[in-house]
């Protein structure tokens, strides 16, 4: 699969090939503070595949929690990009927000559904987990 994205305001772009790892919703409250109340939707790559092809991203990594993940943002607009976890080595997990054609998105998953909010929705079908699958 072929993917490209983009921050908000284009100072960041990104371009990926390969097989698409996972595609995902997480409920956890990490996530929900991350977007603002909602699921973050996300697809996770394989880090070989995925490149930024303009610009470069700050990264945050918080220093009070253990194995924490880095995410990767635009300085300029603010858009979150990614992140890198310590969970998936050689992975990088990509927010659905930021793709050029987000309607290749299908999750495949809901996890963390143990902090989802009632206003939160999980598409008929789709398998959820309290916490992460088995």
């Amino acid at each position: 699969m072929k993917l490209t994205g983009r921050c908000y305001c284009g100072d960041i772009q990104y371009a990926f090939e390969g097989e698409v790892q996972g595609a995902l919703q997480c409920h956890c409250r990490e996530c929900q503070y991350i977007t603002g109340g909602n699921p973050n939707v996300i697809m996770v790559l394989p880090e070989g595949g995925f490149r930024f092809v303009q610009g470069a991203p700050k990264a945050f990594t918080r220093d009070d929690i253990e194995n924490p993940v880095t995410r990767l943002f635009c300085a300029r607009c603010g858009t979150a990009i990614g992140t890198r976890t310590p969970k998936r080595p050689g992975s990088f997990v990509v927010k659905v927000g930021t793709l050029d054609d987000p309607s290749v998105f299908k999750a495949k998953v809901a996890i963390f559904t143990i902090d989802k909010q009632a206003f939160h929705h999980i598409p008929d079908g789709v398998p959820a987990f309290e916490r992460r699958p088995p």
